[in-house]
């Protein structure tokens, strides 16, 4: 029962951050009551969220598309490999923000704590990565423009 209480927690603290808060399940929750992927719309952008232990082999490239077509999304947030990656691919962006935590990751045992922030605005999306590396906050900004392939949805 401790992990519930946590969870919840955790949960409710989040809420303080941002009351509109969406959550999928993880590989070891032991809360059910999260689906295991989600999709929902921002702006002019459908977003998929999916924890991305069900991505076999994790992290690759060929199978997160795959996973971005079959939620027909035009943004894939995934994670489960603790590792911070955001790209173009095919029609879509992918983004993993990485362990906020830096916490062990069984893909790779160089991981530094990261998170990702972003910011969508009509037909653009801004990814702020904040990641520590070497003691220092580094602080990235990526940006995507919505193309015509992307709205074919």
């Amino acid at each position: 029962m401790p992990s519930a209480v946590k969870f919840q927690e955790v949960h409710d603290y989040l809420k303080t951050i941002c009351p509109d808060l969406h959550i999928t399940q993880g590989e070891y929750d032991e809360e059910t009551r999260y689906p295991e992927t989600k999709t929902l719309t921002i702006g002019q952008f459908k977003l998929g969220v999916c924890h991305g232990h069900q991505v076999i082999p994790w992290g690759d490239l060929d199978s997160l598309a795959m996973l971005q077509r079959q939620l027909d999304v035009d943004i894939l947030v995934t994670g489960h490999t603790h590792q911070f990656t955001a790209y173009k691919h095919e029609a879509g962006v992918v983004i993993n923000p990485g362990s906020a935590t830096g916490a062990y990751s069984s893909v790779t045992c160089d991981v530094n704590p990261s998170f990702v922030l972003m910011d969508i605005d009509a037909t653009r999306v801004v990814v702020y990565v904040y990641e520590l590396v070497d003691g220092e906050v580094k602080v990235d900004k990526i940006d995507f423009k919505k193309t015509t392939a992307m709205t074919a949805h």
